[in-house]
């Protein structure tokens, strides 16, 4: 019987068998459609983005928490010094306040003596000082009574008190002649007077008077808190600029 090959390259007979081998399937008869393809690729592109990104943001979410614990910690360190500094501002506003008061009263407990020293320095022969009394505090005023054997004497007891550095706006209140039991059954005739003058701050070069405390008080330990809270804030600063 004749048998006809009718598969080309087939060997007739019982040829070696062909080994088995891999191979992608082959889709015949079907195309691609291209905007499919581009949608897939962006969707896989969109989706390698996607995942970077989250990534990326995980990593900064989580550094940033570890910068806001810093400051949280800082900021807890700073809340404790800038109170503690707070109180201390406050003592030493209440101590200056203090001292302020003291220092007025200082300054103005020499204007007496000083009055007083420049009033009997000032009076001439044949006068005689019967009172002085204060007038008025601010600005300080007062009132000399007394007596003099002449009207030479009387202006000349102006002129000298008003050329002291002391006293200022020396005026005669009243003048009037009265007599006067000298002892011995004898009279003298008199002039009984009344002054007024006011105190005026000397210049610096004719008095040396230092404060009763220096010019400010300091409290122990505020400069020492100031300088921690600076350091601090200094040891902040450098690390985030290492940080950066």
């Amino acid at each position: 019987m004749i048998e006809v090959n009718l598969l080309p390259g087939s060997k007739r007979g019982g040829g070696r068998k062909s080994r088995p081998a891999l191979a992608l399937p082959k889709f015949e008869g079907s195309k691609l459609d291209p905007w499919t393809l581009g949608a897939t690729i962006l969707a896989l592109a969109a989706l390698a983005v996607g995942i970077w990104f989250f990534f990326a943001t995980a990593g900064q979410a989580e550094e940033l928490e570890v910068r806001i614990d810093s400051a949280r910690a800082d900021s807890a360190r700073f809340a404790d010094a800038i109170q503690r500094n707070e109180l201390l501002l406050a003592r030493q506003d209440s101590i200056a306040e203090r001292v302020s008061v003291l220092q007025e009263i200082d300054g103005a407990r020499y204007i007496w003596p000083h009055i007083m020293n420049e009033v009997g320095r000032a009076l001439p022969d044949f006068t005689w000082i019967q009172r002085l009394l204060q007038t008025s505090p601010d600005p300080v005023r007062f009132r000399i009574e007394g007596r003099a054997a002449t009207y030479f004497a009387l202006t000349n007891f102006m002129e000298n008190l008003e050329a002291s550095a002391f006293i200022r706006g020396v005026r005669l209140i009243t003048s009037e002649q009265t007599v006067m039991d000298v002892g011995a059954g004898a009279q003298r005739l008199v002039y009984n007077f009344t002054l007024e003058a006011s105190w005026q701050e000397p210049p610096p070069e004719v008095i040396d008077r230092e404060p009763l405390f220096g010019p400010s008080v300091g409290i122990p330990g505020l400069d020492d808190d100031a300088g921690d809270l600076l350091e601090m804030m200094g040891d902040d600063d450098s690390d985030n600029g290492e940080g950066s």
